[in-house]
């Protein structure tokens, strides 16, 4: 069956130096854009990270120094993938939580804008773990009835989770074959950034979720607390949370001013 898309869906993967959003880089990256008319276009790149890559962490997913050292950075890049990406909603498999921040911090360090605003992400690990509770490899046994060869290689990882979203809404009667609506279905608590530090309450006010400020409005911790911003914008946080925190900054200044 094909996902009736009314617009194209970029399905990526990362590997990456890490698991720190901030800190972490890109190693490989694999995205399969698909058109609604079900066409289909795959682009995997070998990524110069500009740091070690630990030891620890090329066990896992096989990309070592000596295989990116002579590849391009992800500055050199960034304009080709924004090209793909950026007409599309986007799909991964725990990519809301990681996949998504990620490449948000490594588009804006290249000094490539990048948000969600006119764009939907579809969690396939959400959907999977509401309805079955497991990994990609079992995921894709599970739905697919394949064995997943090449786990943790950035294009097999990719293709595996697009075949798996089908099979979900092949499988499942609840499940609107709409790219809106599975990517509502696969979102969890609704954050302002990527990262998670900024959330939504009911009133669709942003809010802090760490720290002595926890629960708090954001603008009413920025309006009470002027310094919170300047020690925020100069500390360990993602680049993505900042530009969040400095755009409800400026929309409290103009409020003023209105």
């Amino acid at each position: 069956m094909n996902l009736n898309l009314t617009k194209p869906i970029c399905f990526f993967d990362l590997e990456t130096t890490g698991v720190n959003i901030s800190k972490d880089r890109i190693v490989e990256i694999s995205i399969l854009k698909v058109y609604p008319d079900g066409k289909e276009e795959s682009n995997t790149w070998l990524v110069n990270p500009e740091m070690p890559i630990p030891p620890e962490v090329t066990a896992i997913h096989g990309v070592s120094d000596e295989d990116v050292a002579d590849k391009p950075t992800f500055k050199e890049l960034a304009k080709e993938i924004h090209n793909i990406i950026k007409d599309s909603d986007l799909g991964g498999f725990n990519s809301n939580r990681f996949d998504i921040p990620l490449l948000a911090e490594e588009m804006l360090r290249a000094e490539m804008d990048f948000d969600m605003k006119s764009r939907v992400a579809i969690d396939v690990q959400t959907i999977y773990h509401k309805m079955e509770q497991r990994t990609l490899s079992a995921a894709y046994q599970f739905y697919c009835n394949k064995n997943l060869d090449g786990a943790h290689s950035a294009e097999a990882d990719t293709n595996a989770t697009y075949e798996v979203l089908k099979a979900q809404v092949a499988k499942y009667d609840e499940l609107e074959n709409d790219a809106k609506f599975l990517a509502e279905f696969s979102s969890r608590k609704k954050f302002a950034d990527f990262a998670g530090f900024i959330a939504f309450n009911k009133e669709e006010e942003e809010c802090f979720t760490f720290g002595k400020h926890k629960g708090k409005r954001v603008q009413d911790v920025l309006n009470d607390e002027p310094g919170y911003f300047g020690w925020l914008l100069n500390a360990d946080f993602p680049l993505y949370t900042k530009k969040v925190l400095t755009a409800i900054k400026l929309r409290a200044f103009n409020n003023k001013l209105d």
